[in-house]
């Protein structure tokens, strides 16, 4: 059987010598040109480590000169950040230890700084709905020792309970 009759029988050729995708992937992530897609996917499993919290609060983080560097959204989480910065040196020394393609990253010190930026992990938009209730006033008070002022204004009100009543 010759390949074109291959090809017009499945629709499309296939050739069994061919690599498969995740092997021509994995080959072309290896070359030195394209080592800094590794290291953006080493730094995306370290930020997917932190809690949720975290998650939201840094921008993005590097490695440079034995120093990790990360980048918060605001003042609050540098702060914050600062005094967990053990926590941080762990994360990394575990991701380190634990994952191959990580081995890289390996930092002395650690740096948080604010940045102008947002978050890389995409926030949920939360729904907000106006809260519905029944009105638990009836709209039924005296009026009668007061000033015509306050009176005026506790007819107001009495008028605003009796539209939500209704």
């Amino acid at each position: 059987m010759s390949t074109s009759s291959q090809c017009h029988t499945a629709n499309r050729c296939y050739n069994k010598n061919m690599k498969k995708a995740s092997v021509i992937l994995s080959h072309l992530s290896n070359q030195p040109q394209f080592r800094y897609l590794k290291q953006e996917n080493c730094y995306k499993k370290y930020i997917s480590l932190l809690g949720k919290k975290w998650q939201k609060a840094v921008a993005f983080i590097y490695i440079k000169n034995d120093t990790l560097f990360v980048a918060v959204t605001h003042p609050g989480f540098k702060m914050e950040l600062n005094y967990n910065r053990d926590l941080l040196k762990s994360i990394l020394t575990q991701i380190a230890s634990l994952d191959p393609e990580c081995k890289m990253m390996k930092a002395d010190k650690v740096v948080v700084f604010h940045s102008k930026y947002r978050s890389i992990i995409k926030e949920e938009s939360e729904i907000t709905t106006v809260p519905y209730y029944n009105e638990l006033s009836s709209a039924q008070f005296d009026l009668d020792d007061m000033d015509s002022e306050i009176q005026e204004k506790f007819q107001e009100t009495k008028a605003i309970i009796k539209e939500n009543i209704q």
